[in-house]
């Protein structure tokens, strides 16, 4: 049996993500052995968010607030998460959901998931749609106003 304490997390932030992206993470799901399921702690600083607003057409996310504040943008708006609240993002646009840190203290979230290889999202406030092959492979990211016609180029 493999342990990850969630109170003990090793955060590692990525020098890429702009702002206002830069979150520590701590992806365990595979530190524990799971394959089916998906676990990541973030660290948010102030004014900091997850990722871009999205959602995912195989996925369902769980989100628990473990310390601080979460202010959570949904398609029925944003509201404030407390330390204990927990939400499930369910498959397509309903499932729509966006993680900042609105406060002024650091504050950490757990998130969970379903995993489906490949994988699909969708970001409605830039107009693109992500395609995802699995960790580390091909990923697409165009436009979904790029829409083309299914024979378009074929001969």
């Amino acid at each position: 049996m493999r342990v990850f304490n969630i109170n003990e997390p090793q955060f590692e932030y990525d020098a890429s993500d702009p702002e206002p992206y830069s979150a520590g993470m701590d992806r365990f799901g595979p530190k524990i052995g799971a394959s089916q399921l998906g676990g990541s702690v973030y660290e948010l600083p102030p004014g900091q968010s997850v990722c871009p607003y999205h959602y995912e057409y195989a996925e369902e996310e769980w989100l628990l607030v473990l310390t601080g504040v979460a202010t959570v943008r949904d398609p029925e708006g944003t509201r404030e998460l407390r330390e204990g609240d927990l939400v499930c993002f369910t498959t397509g646009p309903e499932g729509a959901h966006k993680v900042t840190n609105s406060s002024d203290e650091t504050i950490r979230v757990l998130m969970i998931s379903t995993v489906k290889w490949p994988a699909v999202t969708v970001y409605p406030d830039s107009d693109k749609i992500g395609a995802f092959a699995a960790p580390g492979g091909e990923r697409i990211l165009v436009r979904r106003s790029d829409n083309r016609d299914y024979y378009d180029g074929e001969v």
